[in-house]
């Protein structure tokens, strides 16, 4: 076999040096050194294949992993076989995260069910979570406290590393439970349910049974969404066997992003400008003059609508109707369709629903983050169970390795 050094291989193949070792990390060539150790030599008849068969095209990066979780559909996305939206309408939150959890039959039988025994943690541990946010500012976002209140509850869970399903399953249960009621309470809970906890943590006002039953579909809905980035983030923590509450601490931290979770909080501040429906044309001009996204539409699956964010504002409709905020988000949609800009999803129906209810500024995320902590460990139970490192490889595109 006859050797060529880089420099002639990258002439042979009309490409820069940089490129050449590109086609190495991905796979596409073979390298090996020269004698002394000082030169890389690559295979002349397998430079020649390549230049006759042309450069490889380059493709976006895909990471496939085999789950059983969620599938996505055309407008919708499933749980284990079940249509989330038909869930949303039917089921309670913790109903859901436990057919995530264990695929129990009885959990995901789609009929409304209260819960036998409250999801709860242990009073000195949410004291301690209480305590721990005592230092921070009052007009801190919900978001913020999550993270603060997951370190707090994981430094005193003395379970945290046993990782089999059941105990991931019961973890789930206490954290969701501190993560709620450690917050700052505004109002008097309605009832037991995490839904019904988690309002009186994001709203000073009284839910009305409609409304709260708004919440109760939107943490169904956003319980799981496949491999979105942030369950992403959660399964490398959860293959590495990092601990439940590292792995939830790995999501809250991608969450937050502004084309993720945070992108809820965007649309909150969106249609907080619309104070009156005529003013949707100017805030909307005014985004796309600056050239910025607009928070709220647009899904990289759902290319014709969202229909989880349909299925919501529908509910908010119902739930009630004639409100100023629903005229608001009616004119900013007019807008949209009216520049043929991308169609409303998911984090738009949830900024609505934040508006209509009265809730405090980034609550939208705070109930996609306590939603999405039951995906995350159901992903993260997926990753224990194979026992094996996730590890991704980077295309080189840096300077010639010496």
């Amino acid at each position: 076999m006859e050797w060529i050094d880089a420099a002639t291989a990258a002439e042979r193949l009309g490409v820069k040096p940089a490129t050449l070792y590109a086609y190495v990390s991905r796979g596409v060539l073979q390298r090996r050194h020269s004698d002394d150790g000082r030169r890389s030599l690559f295979s002349e008849e397998e430079i020649e294949r390549l230049a006759r068969r042309g450069r490889p095209r380059s493709q976006p990066p895909e990471l496939v992993i085999e789950s059983a979780i969620t599938a996505l559909g055309v407008d919708r996305h499933y749980y284990r076989g079940l249509d989330a939206l038909e869930l949303a309408r039917t089921g309670d939150f913790e109903t859901v995260a436990d057919w995530l959890w264990t695929a129990d039959p009885e959990s995901g039988s789609g009929a409304r069910t209260s819960w036998p025994v409250p999801w709860r943690c242990e009073p000195d541990a949410l004291a301690a979570a209480v305590a721990a946010q005592r230092g921070l500012p009052e007009d801190l976002l919900p978001l913020d406290r999550l993270q603060v209140i997951t370190t707090v509850l994981g430094a005193s869970d003395s379970l945290r590393h046993q990782l089999d399903p059941a105990s991931v399953a019961a973890t789930g249960r206490r954290m969701i439970a501190g993560l709620v009621d450690a917050l700052p309470q505004l109002s008097e809970p309605q009832g037991e349910s995490i839904a019904e906890r988690l309002w009186s943590r994001l709203c000073p006002h009284p839910a009305s049974l409609a409304l709260l039953g708004v919440l109760q579909a939107a943490l169904v809905l956003l319980a799981d969404h496949e491999l979105a980035a942030s369950t992403l983030a959660a399964r490398v923590a959860a293959s590495a066997k990092a601990d439940p509450y590292a792995v939830v601490l790995t999501g809250l931290g991608v969450l937050g992003g502004p084309l993720h979770g945070g992108a809820s909080y965007g649309a909150e501040r969106l249609l907080a400008e619309v104070a009156e429906p005529h003013q949707a044309a100017r805030v909307i001009a005014e985004r796309v003059r600056r050239g910025e996204r607009i928070p709220g539409f647009g899904h990289s699956i759902y290319k014709n609508g969202d229909g989880r964010g349909g299925l919501l504002l529908d509910l908010i409709k119902e739930a009630a109707p004639g409100h100023d905020g629903l005229a608001a988000g009616a004119a900013v949609l007019e807008e949209m369709r009216r520049r043929r800009l991308p169609e409303r999803n998911m984090d738009f129906a949830l900024a609505t629903l934040t508006a209509v209810s009265g809730m405090v500024a980034g609550a939208g995320e705070a109930v996609f983050a306590v939603a999405r902590v039951a995906g995350w460990l159901a992903h993260a139970m997926e990753e224990y169970s194979r026992g094996t490192l996730l590890r991704l490889r980077a295309s080189y595109t840096g300077p010639p390795p010496r």
